[in-house]
């Protein structure tokens, strides 16, 4: 009867949700992750799905598309191409924070940012101003300097971001950033723990830094915002663009991933956007590899930004030895079918992978993952329990987020060896504890009233009906820190206290000395 009513549910919000006529939206998707991509790219091909027209600016193909999109693909230069490269593998040989990487996308990486820069000027893109739209969606990922083209569309804008909601996404629609329990993209919590005072105290810390950094970004933003719309006649600032954002899309589920947040009606959750209702046929080779893993099998996807054969051989040579000694069947995303690790009749090397589709597959027992958000999401769906090697940017918080919550276990890729690796393979297989707990969250994590599909098609039916949806934001958006935190009227309050306590002072010296006066006069007499 349950199920019943919320199919009713859904039914009824499809129903309203399904527009009159397809409206003309811009998908500018500039991030130069594929990871990233897919998520995007599943939220717009649910939109054109549902009948709207849907172009999409990228600097990269992306795997997922649909007939009734249009693509423009401004790619990377060669120079561009070798230095991001270049840095990732560097990356890959060494231990790395979200600190370090985001130093490194100021520095030696910041060819991601200009790039997407360089993009707004390209006579490619620049053919968008040509169309009418009535919505654009961003990929958000160091860009919002992007945010011009809505203002020079003269079209509402909403914001697709990767993660749960962080200072940036807290920003743009006046969301609280509630530092006392809600951990930063930094901060490492598993699901259902509660941060004492170190906790606090290093989530704290970490924010601050992160601002501070983020501070450096924007200046760079705002100064490639007035070089490409410092020219247009009665334009918007950055500043303001940031302030009239109508939504954000966030790749997240608090209530069933964790921590509870307080979330303003701005801010839309669609967790698991990329994943399928049904899935879809795995190609014939993997089908079969499958089947015939009578002891099940372990699926290996470093992601896409990563290669394989960026990772040091000595490193590669301990995964094989101890991956073609396992009875399980091992599916191996290896971008180089000519160079293999070596041959084993257990192991199926594959240049791309439905990884998705090869999850919600029952012989799947364990998943090797780099930690990406997106493969940790899939994996959470399905219950596949996991043993991740994180490389750098979110994957080791992702990671010992996923480890604290009892999902699986985390090795150090730079300290992997055979031993460690083998033991954190055979522990999370022949331990119990770990499937259990990862198809439970697994059954939470489905638990909703309506899917991720139908949330988007929803709010931004919702956001097109209204226009932008002005009547949403919160009025944080529009106040200074000065109001926004009560400083000012923390400082009259204060003022007022000492004025009162100044003069409760005064009056009892004056009182004092009378009395004292008295007692002289009368000690006299």
């Amino acid at each position: 009867m349950a199920t019943l009513r919320l199919s009713v549910v859904g039914l009824c919000l499809l129903l309203i949700a399904l527009p009159a006529k397809g409206a003309n939206i811009l998908g500018l998707f500039s991030s130069h992750s594929q990871s990233h991509l897919i998520l995007h790219m599943s939220m717009i091909k649910t939109l054109a799905e549902s009948g709207h027209n849907v172009t999409v600016v990228t600097m990269m193909k992306p795997t997922i598309t649909h007939k009734d999109i249009h693509l423009i693909v401004v790619p990377l230069t060669a120079v561009q191409e070798q230095i991001l490269e270049g840095q990732i593998k560097e990356m890959t040989g060494q231990k790395n924070s979200i600190f370090s990487t985001m130093n490194r996308m100021l520095n030696g990486m910041s060819v991601m940012i200009e790039s997407q820069h360089q993009l707004l000027s390209d006579a490619r893109f620049q053919r968008i101003y040509e169309t009418k739209f009535d919505l654009m969606f961003m990929g958000f990922f160091l860009n919002d300097f992007q945010l011009g083209v809505a203002a020079k569309l003269q079209v509402p804008v909403i914001v697709s971001w990767m993660q749960a909601p962080m200072m940036v996404i807290d920003a743009y629609v006046g969301n609280p950033s509630e530092l006392s329990y809600v951990p930063n993209i930094q901060t490492p919590l598993g699901r259902g723990e509660r941060m004492g005072f170190a906790k606090r105290l290093e989530n704290f810390s970490k924010y601050l830094f992160l601002r501070v950094m983020l501070m450096i970004f924007e200046k760079r933003f705002d100064n490639f915002y007035e070089q490409q719309f410092g020219q247009e006649p009665n334009f918007p600032t950055l500043a303001e663009m940031r302030r009239n954002v109508s939504m954000v899309f966030t790749n997240s589920h608090s209530i069933s991933e964790g921590p509870i947040r307080p979330l303003v009606p701005g801010i839309v959750e669609i967790g698991g956007i990329q994943i399928k209702e049904q899935p879809d046929p795995l190609p014939a080779d993997i089908a079969k590899f499958l089947e015939t893993a009578q002891h099940g099998a372990i699926l290996l996807c470093l992601g896409s930004n990563v290669k394989s054969t960026d990772v040091k051989p000595e490193l590669i040579q301990a995964m094989f030895k101890v991956l073609s000694s396992l009875k399980q069947h091992v599916i191996w995303k290896w971008e180089d079918p000519d160079n293999t690790p070596g041959k084993s009749p257990n192991i199926l090397y594959k240049k791309w992978l439905p990884q998705d589709d090869i999850l919600a597959h029952p012989k799947i027992k364990l998943f090797i993952t780099h930690a990406g958000k997106g493969g940790i999401t899939e994996a959470r769906y399905h219950g596949v329990p996991m043993v991740a090697l994180p490389v750098f940017g979110d994957q080791p918080i992702n990671a010992d987020v996923m480890a604290a919550s009892g999902y699986g276990l985390t090795q150090d890729l730079m300290q992997l060896n055979e031993e460690n690796f083998k033991a954190k393979i055979e522990e999370v297989l022949g331990n119990e504890k770990y499937a259990l707990a990862i198809k439970s969250f697994s059954q939470l994590y489905r638990d909703r009233p309506i899917t991720a599909k139908q949330s988007v098609l929803y709010w931004t039916d919702y956001v097109l009906r209204h226009k932008g949806a002005v009547h949403l934001q919160s009025p944080a958006v529009h106040m200074t820190s000065l109001e926004y935190y009560n400083i000012d009227v923390y400082a009259v309050f204060i003022a007022v206290l000492a004025l009162v306590l100044l003069l409760t002072w005064l009056a009892l010296r004056c009182t004092c000395r009378k009395l004292c006066g008295k007692s002289k006069k009368v000690k006299r007499h």
